[in-house]
Order: structure tokens, then C-alpha cells, then sequence
């Protein structure tokens, strides 16, 4: 987790929040991360992150059997060509529906994969190095948005990505 961390923090704009205890945030959230363009260092108010670590299973989202020792995942929004590209072969193996608790595979996010979220429980030898390049995509694309938003008295140019 400690390279992936290290690769988002070094972006510029990066807001990373790590909710812990006593941070006002739900104890649900607590050790998890998630990441948004913020140079200014605020949320934004209309705008999810475009990636998450998370640590633990989420009542809605058990698939990936996170509370074992160890398991984590990284979840980033890839958009829907590439989340099909990149977690293509893991969305519909031959034996049936995707093993969302298989790691070092990139596969569709267990809730939100429809969405353009992609998913990998404990990125590793064959996924890591893609992975921390669909971060880098991920937050400039976020960072185009931010921008959109704020030219032209911040009315929008051009699609949403």
C-alpha cells in the first residue's frame, strides 16, 4: 500500500483524506483513504474522489472479503472503455461471474464497476505498476474537470470524462 500512497501524494492538487478516529469522519472509514483534486485543500463539494483505498468490508460491498489480515483494495474511477480495457478479462472469466476477492487482478468494482471503477484487492507484481499509471490518469482527469469548472466564470466546457 505504502508505493500507491507514496505515488498520490506526489501528485500536485492532491487532497488525501485518511479518516481515523477522533477525526469526525464514521468509524467505517477509518483507515481507509480517499483521494480527490484539491489544490486548494477543501473537498469538493460536488465531486466523489477518483480513487479510494479501502481497508475493510462496507456493509454493501462484501465481495472483496477485505477483513482478513492483510486485504485491502484500491478502487479507482478509469471511466467505462477503460475499466472494460483494463478489468475486461476479469469481469467474465470462463468459470462464471468475477472472483472480486482474487488479488493482484484488476477486475470490475464489486458495486460500482457499471460506473467505470475498477478494483484491485492488494495490487502486486502483475498490477502495481499499471495501477499507479491509472492513478496518474485518474487525477489529471480530475484535475481537467476542476479546471473546466473554474474557466469562463465557471461555466462548463466540453463533456464530463
Amino acid at each position: 500500500m505504502q508505493r500507491i500512497l507514496e505515488a498520490v501524494r506526489a501528485l500536485d492538487g492532491v487532497l488525501e483524506l485518511a479518516p481515523t478516529e477522533g477525526s469526525g469522519f464514521p468509524e467505517l472509514a477509518w483507515g481507509d483513504h480517499f483521494f480527490y483534486y484539491a489544490p486548494d485543500g477543501n473537498v469538493p463539494e460536488r465531486e466523489q474522489p477518483y480513487a479510494t483505498i479501502v481497508t475493510k468490508d462496507y456493509p454493501d460491498d462484501t465481495a472483496s472479503d477485505l477483513d482478513g489480515e492483510g486485504r485491502w483494495r484500491l478502487n479507482v474511477h478509469v471511466g467505462k472503455a477503460v475499466a472494460a480495457e483494463v478489468a475486461g478479462e476479469g469481469a467474465e472469466g470462463a468459470a462464471g461471474p468475477p472472483d472480486f476477492a482474487a488479488s493482484d487482478v484488476f477486475l470490475p468494482h464489486p458495486v460500482y464497476g457499471s460506473l467505470g471503477w475498477i478494483a484491485v484487492v492488494v495490487p502486486g507484481e502483475r498490477t502495481l505498476d499499471r495501477a499507479v499509471g491509472l492513478l496518474r490518469d485518474a487525477h489529471e482527469r480530475a484535475r481537467r474537470r476542476a479546471l473546466r469548472r473554474t474557466s469562463v466564470g465557471g461555466t462548463r466546457a466540453g463533456a464530463e470524462d
